[in-house]
């Protein structure tokens, strides 16, 4: 049981946890049976492959992550949050400073003043993954967001790596946000980025930039997360209004130098390919909301308020995100836009160079609400990958004063800090973002699996036909994305994949009968979203250069090691000892419908 106690000392974890107070001991990280010795570890692994098959693909269900697993957390996290406070955990997850890089960078290079129009294309194909998000979190309200959605549909190990590089993902991005953050500080106080560094010539010049500021605010952010969570709503829901002022004034102020011309004369002068392409980069400015998914536990109503948030803060943030493009593009030719402080060097043309201090504080105000919302959901999404063992039970315990993960909390922290400490901005540009558009790829199939099969009720025709429709779907957005890739002038290659996602959505919605429909709120346009929620961000996962995928490889392959040599045998002993406990309740209640016991017949 995922707890920091010893599966011995279930039946009192209360005194347990009296008798140890802070003290951690091994039983704290490693309590399974499989870790007990060295004996017991060698045997476990002599046993790795028939307990791989029996973990690998082992499903989990709804009430089993409502309930069992939320419950070695020994205590609960606090309802405290509302859809008003969603909402700017939304927008303050999603809006940071790459606004203020992305936007000049695309209209200079990619699409011109119809960088306005990529913006609402890579916003529409984030609402998509948004909304496929929201059916999840409304009827699995856990910490775990996608890390649990996954788990319940496509079982342990797809679930576990695509949590372990969502969190390399939210590490790097978080570390690149509190590097960022020293730089605009430094700006804002009439520095070289550079000047509150410090420089050690004996490292890598990629690392010896040493950070301090960076730690010192990432240590601030942590700290608040990790005492309060609505108290870090309260921060979050002031510094976001705040900056939506400040955009609101650089809108304001920008719009009087506005130059209509500047629009109309050559407003996609490359084309729409040119638009497309700008959006697969722009995409990565919508990215963070997946975060907020993981605050359903701790909210008041789930049912309303996850929808409400989610996808109101997303329209807030496609509608700013586009008044801000169009303000840059009316105030100069897309041909004279600076690609590294766009709005700055723009306002300077003007003869506003006071902007730049406004500017530099709506970017601080930012990022800084950015670093809470993603140690908000670092720390939530390593709390439901302790409690099932994947990683030590430890950093799943919620703090029985603040009813916050702060073991997580912690962790996620001090790696923030370290990785900022040290990583130059440009290695960690580099490491963005293929994580993310995976998870959100596998989130969609995932709801595809949830509505189409349920163990023990789908006919084996329509498991076929659901696997071999989706096998079609995957397919064929694949092959889209390499010929986008590999030919960006012909259009042959798409009458011949957009055609098949096309007819193999249909013969889903057709000719698979739905199993399962959903209790609370359900996607719309089903199966059609899901399905183009796939192609879209196979699409741009095709538009990223080969060192994103050697990363997302390499560390993919570290977790599938640890997976073998830790997490399996972890979570095969505490299955194990799931299904003894099924069956003792069983024998004593013979009729029992129990959630354990459940859990076991599915996992078989």
């Amino acid at each position: 049981m995922a707890t920091m106690v010893s599966s011995r000392d279930q039946s009192n974890d209360g005194d347990a946890i009296k008798r140890r107070g802070c003290r951690c001991s091994k039983d704290d990280f490693f309590p399974e049976e499989s870790f007990r010795s060295w004996g017991s570890y060698v045997k476990a692994l002599r046993e790795t492959v028939p307990r791989l098959k029996s973990r690998a693909f082992a499903r989990s269900l709804d009430e089993i992550e409502l309930n069992q697993v939320r419950a070695r957390s020994q205590n609960e996290l606090k309802k405290s949050l509302s859809w008003w406070d969603l909402i700017w955990f939304g927008v303050s997850a999603v809006m940071g400073a790459g606004v203020f890089v992305l936007t000049g960078l695309e209209a200079r290079n990619d699409a011109g003043p119809a960088v306005i129009l990529s913006f609402v294309v890579s916003g529409i194909s984030a609402m998509l993954s948004v909304f496929c998000y929201t059916e999840f979190a409304v009827e699995i309200p856990v910490a775990g967001g996608s890390f649990a959605y996954l788990r319940v549909e496509l079982g342990d190990f797809a679930a576990f790596i695509a949590a372990g590089n969502i969190l390399l993902e939210y590490i790097v991005a978080g570390a690149g946000v509190a590097r960022s953050w020293t730089s605009y500080f430094a700006t804002l106080c009439n520095h070289e980025p550079d000047d509150f560094r410090i420089v050690v010539s004996g490292l890598n010049k990629n690392y010896n930039h040493l950070d301090p500021i960076s730690v010192a605010i990432s240590a601030a952010v942590g700290v608040m997360a990790a005492i309060s969570i609505k108290g870090s709503s309260h921060f979050n829901v002031v510094a976001s209004v705040i900056h939506i002022a400040v955009l609101f004034l650089i809108i304001s102020v920008g719009l009087t130098e506005a130059n209509l011309a500047n629009i109309t004369t050559n407003f996609a002068p490359y084309g729409v390919q040119g638009v497309f392409k700008a959006s697969a980069v722009l995409f990565f400015a919508y990215v963070g909301f997946d975060g907020v998914a993981t605050l359903g536990e701790e909210t008041k109503k789930p049912a309303r308020d996850i929808p409400i948030g989610l996808v109101g803060s997303m329209l807030i943030t496609i509608v700013l995100y586009c008044i801000l493009a169009a303000t840059l593009c009316l105030m100069q030719p897309y041909t004279t836009i600076d690609v590294n402080a766009p709005f700055t060097v723009a306002f300077q043309a003007v003869g506003m160079n006071w902007v730049k201090y406004i500017v530099a504080l709506g970017a601080l105000k930012g990022m800084t609400t950015v670093l809470l919302a993603n140690i908000i959901g670092q720390a939530r999404y390593f709390t439901h990958i302790g409690r099932t063992h994947m990683a030590p039970p430890w950093l799943a315990i919620i703090n029985q004063k603040f009813r916050t993960p702060v073991n997580a909390t912690v962790v996620m922290t001090i790696a923030n800090s370290i990785v900022g400490f040290f990583t130059d901005l440009d290695i960690l540009s580099n490491l963005l973002s293929i994580s993310t558009l995976f998870v959100f790829s596998l989130v969609a199939v995932a709801l595809l699996v949830r509505r189409y099969y349920v163990a023990g009720e789908t006919s084996t025709h329509d498991r076929r036909m659901l696997v071999g429709f989706l096998t079609l779907i995957l397919a064929s957005s694949i092959g889209t994305a390499v010929y986008w890739a590999v030919d960006d002038k012909g259009w042959i290659g798409y009458s011949v994949t957009v055609p098949i996602w096309f007819l193999a959505t249909l013969g889903l919605k057709i000719m698979v009968k739905e199993a399962k429909k959903p209790k609370l709120w359900g996607v719309p346009l089903f199966p059609w979203l899901p399905s183009a929620t796939i192609a879209v961000n196979i699409f741009l996962l095709g538009s990223l250069d080969v060192a994103s995928y050697m990363r997302f490889i390499v560390w993919t392959l570290i977790l599938v090691v640890y997976y073998l040599l830790v997490g399996l045998h972890a979570t095969y002993d505490v299955a194990r000892e799931g299904a003894g406990a099924a069956s003792a309740a069983a024998i004593s209640t013979p009729h029992s419908d129990s959630a354990a016991n459940r859990e076991t017949c599915e996992a078989g």
